[in-house]
């Protein structure tokens, strides 16, 4: 597996993981706890695909005291169910 597809596939992963959660709009979840369940080698650059993410405004990100929370963009639905879809159907 090289490198590109592996990201796709933790960006997915992702993405699905928060669909399934319902984390979209205003339902957040803690940036820290997105890489759970991703294998601890991989969770370096399961963060950075995260960061990638809100980037391209598919993660809505919100900054707390506590720490960054995200959660799905509503606006983009259409474009992470693609996602998904193109990896796990």
């Amino acid at each position: 597996m090289n490198d590109e597809e592996l990201h796709s596939i933790l960006k997915a992963t992702i993405l699905k993981k928060l669909k399934r959660r319902g984390k979209w709009g205003h339902a957040h979840t803690s940036f820290d706890k997105l890489t759970s369940g991703i294998p601890k080698h991989l969770r370096g650059l399961a963060k950075k695909v995260a960061e990638e993410l809100i980037k391209e405004g598919l993660l809505l990100a919100k900054p707390t005291s506590y720490g960054l929370e995200v959660s799905l963009n509503p606006r983009r639905k259409a474009e992470i169910d693609e996602i998904i879809d193109e990896k796990y159907l």
